[in-house]
């Protein structure tokens, strides 16, 4: 098989290449580096089936690129940045690639006969009146905050997405991805899993934006890749523009989940209240109906092995 992981090198791009090229797939990762990290993908460089290759997702796809991959079996879009302190540092990238990127890519797909899968986000709920979120609830999101960048061009993304299957262009699937956390994640990248994680570490007290009582559901690396490959594979009657959330749908308040960090840490610190951040959800719980009745995925890591796996190497590279 035949794969291209576009955003590669992130987090969630990185651990997906490795299990690809684990699974015996030729993977060639395309990346800009703009939020991803060479360091992410470092010890496949030497692998014969593995090919790096530095582009921006948003530039037209020539006709040697089209021609090079145009015998690729599979495509993966997971090229935008994720974090918020990425993304509000580069808001008109965010929207360029979850756009004209999206369409580049899209393209490639129809053109190839590549089967696509985009990576979108429990951003696209935006701050629910539905709780938990199914896939069929249109989400409620402010178009013009400074999160908008973010939530509209992943919906965005999903709409092109799904018109190319409706057009006969391609089958093409999207998976709306609720907190995921582990090994490589930035560290301190605004986001509460690594921020927690660093505080402790560092003996500082505990950054928390409100008072606590929002909620998220978090889900561990290993089993969201699992379920990316499990979309990506569902026979197009189940999955071809189709939308899955994938999520834990263990809930949290972020206050329970400072204190699960630091217990797992063996630290007892302090917590600091800060102003709550603009149009940040109040909760986030995936519904994960639909994925576990029709392709049979559910999370099967415990918050306790995944905090354990993700402190020990936020530890080895503090």
């Amino acid at each position: 098989m035949k794969t291209i992981v576009v955003g590669g090198a992130g987090f969630v791009g990185s651990h997906l290449a490795e299990a690809l090229l684990a699974a015996g797939d030729e993977v060639t990762v395309i990346d800009n580096l703009l939020t991803g990290r060479e360091n992410n993908i470092r010890a496949m460089l030497g692998n014969p089936n593995f090919c790096f290759v530095r582009r921006d997702a948003i530039s037209p796809l020539t006709e040697s690129e089209l021609a090079e991959w145009g015998d690729s079996d599979r495509l993966y879009y997971l090229a935008s940045p994720a974090a918020p302190d990425d993304y509000y540092t580069y808001p008109i990238e965010t929207l360029l690639v979850n756009s004209v990127g999206t369409y580049n890519f899209l393209r490639l797909a129809e053109a190839s006969g590549a089967r696509f899968l985009l990576t979108s986000t429990s951003e696209a709920y935006g701050d629910p009146m539905v709780h938990p979120q199914v896939e069929s609830y249109w989400g409620n999101v402010n178009p013009v905050g400074p999160r908008s960048c973010y939530d509209e061009g992943k919906r965005f993304a999903e709409a092109m997405t799904t018109t190319f299957v409706r057009e006969g262009k391609a089958d093409a699937r999207v998976v709306r991805i609720f907190n995921t956390y582990g090994p490589r994640m930035k560290i301190n990248d605004g986001r509460v899993v690594p921020n927690f994680i660093y505080q402790s570490l560092k003996g500082e007290p505990l950054t928390i934006y409100g008072d606590g009582s929002y909620t998220r559901s978090f889900c561990y690396v290993s089993d969201l890749v699992r379920g990316l490959r499990t979309v990506m594979e569902g026979a197009p009657e189940l999955c071809s523009g189709e939308v899955y959330n994938l999520g834990n749908p263990d809930e949290y308040t972020i206050k329970q989940f400072a204190v699960e960090i630091m217990n797992a840490c063996g630290v007892d610190l302090a917590i600091n209240y800060e102003p709550t951040r603009p149009d940040d959800p109040t909760r986030r719980k995936p519904d994960i109906t639909k994925v576990q009745t029709r392709l049979g995925w559910q999370p099967m890591v415990s918050l306790e092995a995944g905090l354990g796996e993700t402190i020990q190497w936020f530890r080895d590279h503090l």
